[in-house]
């Protein structure tokens, strides 16, 4: 994961649709390399980044898929 770090400041950051208008509960994604992705707070965005591995991606976005259908 630590060479995946490197990649974060030159990353295309993306924020979420569902995330809230008024500026709270924002969360950007951006695609890193071997399908990996980050996560960061909108707020902080010189903060900390949760960086997935492909298959927790996956899993997360299932989770919340099924969450939002539910």
């Amino acid at each position: 994961m630590d060479d995946l770090t490197r990649h974060l400041s030159t990353a295309r950051w993306h924020k979420s649709s569902l995330s809230g208008d008024d500026g709270s509960n924002c969360v950007e994604v951006a695609a890193l390399p071997g399908g990996h992705h980050a996560l960061r707070d909108t707020k902080n965005r010189t903060g900390p980044a949760l960086i997935l591995t492909p298959a927790a991606w996956t899993n997360l976005v299932g989770v919340l898929k099924a969450d939002a259908l539910g």
